[in-house]
C-alpha cells in the first residue's frame, strides 16, 4: 500500500527471509538465496578436503636438488623446484632431493610430487655418489641445482662422476631451451636443455598451481661409500654474529623507536640480527655497521621485521631481495606498511614488551 493505494506486491520480511536461507551448521553463518522459495538446502558440510594432484606413472622425471639446512625452503630452493616444474611440464614427474632437514608439507606446495631425503653430514667427494644413488630408480632427464656455494659445487661433481652433459649459470629456461651467457657474459647462447643445470637466483618463477603429492621415498642404501671427509652437525650462528648482509632475519629500529632496551631484548629473544635506520644510526644510538638503506647495508633477509621505521626511498633501498616484510608502525599509509606483506598498525613501544611476554611465556 503507497498513499493508501493497494500496490499489489507482496510485503516482505527481510528477517524471515534471512531465516530461511541461513544454512545450518558449520563455524561460519552462510545464506543460500537459491533457497528463500522453500527448496531444501543441503546442511554445511564442512571445511574442504585440499586439492592434490598424485603422478603415479609419469612419463618421465625431472629432479631438483633441494638445500633446506633449517627445514625451510627459500627463495631459491623454491625456484628450483619451479625451473623442474618447467621442465616436467604437463607430462613429467618432479622429484626432489631434500639435502636438509624435513621441510613438511612445503615440498609439495613448491611442485614436488617426490621426495628422498639425503643426509648432507657425508662429505662433498660422496654426495656425488649419494645423489647417483638416489636418482637411479627415476633415472631422470634433468637435474636442477641452485647456483649456490654447496649446490654449484655439487652439480660439477656429479656431472664428472656421472658423465653428463651440465649447462651452468642458466638466465632464461623453457622445457626445450637453456639460454646461458657466454664470452664473458658479452654474449648468449641457446641450447636444448643438458641433463644437468644450475640456475642463479632469480632466473625462473616459483612453482604457483595446485599443490603437490610430495611423497617421501626411501632414502638411498649406501653403506659402501666411504667419504675422505666427514661432515659434522650444522650449528647455528649467534645472530649478533652474522654479517648483516648475510643475515636471514633482521630486526630494525627507527625513529619510532624510544626503549631500546626492549629492543635488543627482543631482538635476543627471537634470534634476529640487529638493524637501524640511518636517523637512529646518525643519532648514536645503533653503530653505523647497523644501517641497512642505500647508503648502509643491502639486505637479503628471508624476513625483516621494521619497528618505528617510516620507510624512506633510501631505506627501501636497502631491503633488496628481502623475502618477507612484517611493519609495526603507528602510520597506516607509511610507505613500509605499503611494502610490508604483514603489518601491526600501533606503538612499537607497545608491541614490544607484548611480544617479549609471549616469547618468555612459550620458554
Amino acid at each position: 500500500m503507497s498513499n493508501g493505494v493497494m500496490t499489489g506486491r507482496p510485503r516482505r520480511d527481510p528477517r524471515a527471509e534471512r531465516a530461511r536461507c541461513l544454512v545450518p551448521g558449520g563455524a561460519r553463518p552462510r545464506l543460500a538465496r537459491a533457497g528463500r522459495d522453500g527448496m531444501a538446502i543441503a546442511p554445511d558440510a564442512g571445511p574442504r578436503e585440499p586439492v592434490m594432484i598424485r603422478v603415479e606413472t609419469p612419463v618421465f622425471w625431472v629432479a631438483a636438488v633441494v638445500e633446506a639446512p633449517n627445514g625451510r625452503l627459500d627463495r631459491w630452493a623454491r625456484q628450483t623446484l619451479g625451473a623442474a616444474r618447467v621442465l616436467a611440464g604437463a607430462d613429467g614427474g618432479v622429484v626432489a632431493l631434500l639435502a636438509g632437514r624435513d621441510a613438511g608439507e612445503a615440498v609439495g606446495e613448491a611442485g614436488a610430487d617426490r621426495v628422498v631425503w639425503l643426509d648432507t653430514a657425508i662429505g662433498p667427494d660422496a654426495m656425488p655418489g649419494v645423489m647417483l644413488a638416489a636418482l637411479a630408480p627415476f633415472a631422470p632427464r634433468h637435474v636442477v641445482l641452485a647456483e649456490t656455494p654447496a649446490g654449484g659445487d655439487w652439480a660439477r661433481r656429479l656431472a664428472a662422476r656421472s658423465g653428463w652433459p651440465i649447462q651452468t649459470g642458466i638466465e632464461m629456461l623453457s622445457a626445450r631451451q637453456a639460454i646461458r651467457p657466454v664470452g664473458a657474459v658479452r654474449r648468449e647462447r641457446a641450447a636444448v636443455p643438458a641433463r644437468v643445470l644450475t640456475l642463479p637466483i632469480d632466473r625462473v618463477a616459483p612453482y604457483g598451481g595446485t599443490r603437490r603429492e610430495g611423497r617421501p621415498c626411501p632414502p638411498p642404501d649406501v653403506p659402501a661409500m666411504a667419504a675422505r671427509m666427514q661432515v659434522g652437525p650444522v650449528m647455528a650462528a649467534q645472530a649478533a654474529g652474522i654479517p648483516l648482509a648475510e643475515a636471514p632475519f633482521v630486526m630494525a629500529a627507527g625513529q619510532g623507536v624510544v626503549d631500546f632496551e626492549s629492543f635488543h631484548t627482543l631482538s635476543r629473544l627471537m634470534g634476529a640480527t640487529e638493524g637501524a635506520s640511518r636517523v637512529v644510526c646518525d643519532a648514536g644510538l645503533m653503530p653505523r655497521a647497523a644501517q641497512v638503506g642505500a647508503s648502509g647495508t643491502v639486505l637479503d633477509a628471508r624476513c625483516y621485521l621494521a619497528f618505528g621505521i617510516a620507510g624512506a626511498p633510501q631505506h627501501l633501498q636497502g631491503l633488496g631481495k628481502v623475502e618477507h616484510v612484517v611493519a609495526v608502525n603507528t602510520d597506516l599509509h607509511a610507505a613500509i606498511v605499503a611494502r610490508a606483506g604483514l603489518s601491526i598498525i600501533a606503538d612499537a613501544q607497545a608491541v614490544m614488551p607484548a611480544l617479549i611476554a609471549l616469547l618468555r611465556g612459550e620458554g
